[in-house]
């Protein structure tokens, strides 16, 4: 069956449409970044537990940055905390997000993640097969449902209105066959996204938000969900899972279109939104959502060819291939470069080992630019220092300054 797509259906640490190549966001919106992400987090284990952690998604945290984001300045020290040292932080302290925007982060993704556990235990997935996990399963479930409407009505949010997304998507798509519209699919996703856009702006003091908010949040909704079905679609197909592209018949190129149309949407009624400081919202809804489409259709994002602007050196200093240092006419013999470096040894398994764990808990293995291999002791780069799709285009754009690489046409 396939998942309600909203913020905070992940259910798993860190997931979401919207993962931003960090080195694009400049050092100023990455430390925003982080502050909602971890903000997020600290706010369910805050309220709920250090298990509640695990609905930590990229997608939920739009929820924080867009109350943030229309607020007034006045006060704003009291939207950040310091929070304590953290392992995935390789235990630094860090200024994160609080509030009721976190908090209603936080609500949304416990009550989709709950839906999206019991709907996982229906389908008897996985270990979900099993009776004594599925009941574990059913109380966590329970558990988060309850956690996640209570947080909701202290924040003046009624979360019947996912769950009622949540339990409308099972009759639809029980119903749906070829030639049934993808929008009509999509339609419970869409709702709920657009109920929880619009509550940002009621708790920025902002109403006047409130319908360019929803029509945005409805969009993100058709487009999370249309994402999740191209990139899943293979899959789906192999494990004879429900797909909405395959129920409908959809073509690809259909589901581009709407994606496209989609993404040219939310840029316009981001334009009818009041912002205080929408650099960062601007950023993540405008742009890193549409290197999101690009990823998830296999096209390139980033107009800035990969091998620098100029390309390779013409003429007499043109590469002509590879030179054998042993043919006549070379006048040192031998290679003339003088080798490869000398490589370190390599580490044994259980020193490795050890390397390896230390890695993971400083979080050197993503933060850093570059670490050096538990075994093979070679230079590597951090996982999150990979700017993916963004070829050389590391640092070219900074919410709205954007140079002619973006391609951007939202008229910022």
């Amino acid at each position: 069956m396939r998942q309600l797509n909203v913020p905070g259906t992940t259910g798993v640490v860190v997931f979401g449409i919207v993962r931003p190549c960090t080195h694009r966001l400049g050092e100023g919106l990455k430390a925003q970044w982080m502050a909602h992400l971890c903000g997020l987090c600290l706010a369910l284990r805050g309220d709920h537990g250090q298990f509640a952690r695990v609905v930590t998604n990229y997608d939920g945290l739009l929820i924080s940055v867009l109350t943030e984001a229309q607020a007034e300045r006045a006060g704003a020290g009291g939207r950040r905390r310091t929070a304590g040292p953290c392992p995935l932080r390789g235990m630094r302290t860090a200024s994160v997000a609080q509030g009721e925007g976190a908090r209603l982060a936080a609500a949304v993704s416990l009550v989709l993640a709950s839906a999206k556990v019991r709907d996982h235990v229906a389908d008897g997935d996985g270990l979900l097969a099993r009776r004594p996990v599925a009941v574990a399963a059913r109380r966590v479930a329970a558990g988060w449902g309850r956690a996640g409407e209570r947080s909701g009505a202290a924040v003046g949010f009624d979360t019947a209105v996912l769950v009622d997304a949540v339990e409308r998507q099972v009759g639809i798509e029980a119903l749906a066959g070829p030639g049934t519209p993808l929008t009509a699919v999509t339609e419970p996703t869409e709702t709920a996204t657009a109920a929880a856009f619009a509550h940002t702006a009621v708790l920025a003091g902002r109403p006047g938000n409130a319908v360019p908010l929803a029509e945005a949040g409805r969009l993100f909704g058709r487009l999370a969900h249309l994402l999740d079905a191209v990139e899943d679609r293979e899959a789906d197909a192999a494990a004879g899972a429900w797909n909405p592209l395959t129920a409908t018949g959809t073509p690809l190129t259909e589901a581009r279109r709407l994606a496209d149309d989609a993404l040219h949407g939310i840029r316009l009624a981001l334009r009818d939104v009041e912002f205080t400081d929408g650099r960062l919202a601007h950023l993540l809804l405008a742009h890193e959502l549409g290197r999101s489409v690009d990823r998830a259709f296999g096209t390139r994002s980033c107009a800035h060819p990969a091998e620098g602007a100029f390309g390779p050196p013409t003429g007499p200093y043109a590469p002509r291939g590879p030179v054998d240092p042993h043919a006549p006419g070379n006048p040192y013999g031998g290679n003339p470069f003088g080798g490869e470096p000398p490589r370190p040894d390599r580490r044994g398994f259980w020193a490795g080992c050890a390397v390896a764990l230390g890695l993971c808990c400083t979080c050197k293995a993503c933060c850093a630019d570059e670490f050096e291999g538990p075994w093979s002791r070679r230079r590597r780069e951090g996982w999150c220092s990979d700017c993916g799709d963004c070829g050389d285009c590391c640092s070219c754009c900074d919410a709205c300054e954007c140079c002619e690489c973006c391609a951007c046409d939202c008229s910022c």
